[in-house]
């Protein structure tokens, strides 16, 4: 007790002994917040952003902005070109979406077993086509560089696998909003990005 009030000045209670502790940890701590820098405080306070894993896809123009320029055979002009025609003014997520649903056809048994193949399945039928802009009887002109130049490194990441395919949970059909064909009403709803509808048959991909 005696040691106890001795160290803490004119305490002579426990009670009194504590709050006199308590009051000098407290002045204590104010003078040095006070003499601390304010941006040694605030990098105290500021979490720490977690840096992307190397080479980590991520849905957004500005990732895209930061890979280089990409180029491939004719798989990837297929796809870079159904991506262009068929979702170039979609979100990047968007983007990517779509060429998931192209390779999931890809691996499927009930679809051909190549990127063009997929693309160019029924052109040239009537209604059979399964991308519009393989029939629909337009030129098929690349009049915007910066938008191929973004599918480009879409069509090269999902190709490359650098891309997870985890957007449309198997997904093998797509539709806009703005219309309906009759399988969507009999076809599993697996996601809804940007202005499509993405749908999983009965059936799943071969892989998944």
């Amino acid at each position: 007790m005696l040691i106890l009030a001795f160290s803490v000045g004119l305490a002579t209670t426990p009670a009194q002994a504590e709050r006199a502790t308590a009051a000098q940890l407290i002045s204590l701590e104010q003078k040095a917040l006070g003499s601390a820098r304010q941006a040694h405080l605030k990098r105290l306070l500021t979490p720490v952003a977690q840096p992307a894993r190397p080479g980590a896809v991520r849905y957004s123009m500005d990732w895209l902005a930061q890979q280089p320029r990409a180029q491939g055979g004719q798989e990837w002009r297929c796809l870079s070109e159904a991506l262009y025609f068929e979702a170039r003014g979609e979100t990047v997520k968007g983007q990517f979406a779509v060429a998931e649903v192209i390779l999931n056809r890809v691996e499927s048994d009930r679809f051909p077993n190549s990127v063009c193949g997929v693309i160019n399945q029924g052109t040239g039928k009537k209604y059979a086509c399964q991308f519009t802009y393989t029939c629909d009887g337009r030129p098929e002109n690349i009049g915007e560089p910066r938008a191929w130049d973004r599918v480009g490194k879409i069509a090269s990441a999902m190709l490359s696998g650098r891309a997870p395919r985890d957007l449309t949970q198997g997904a093998t059909h797509y539709h806009t909003t703005a219309v309906r064909p009759n399988w969507s009403q009999v076809y599993t709803r697996t996601a809804s990005i940007g202005d499509h509808l993405f749908y999983r048959h009965t059936w799943r991909t071969s892989s998944r």
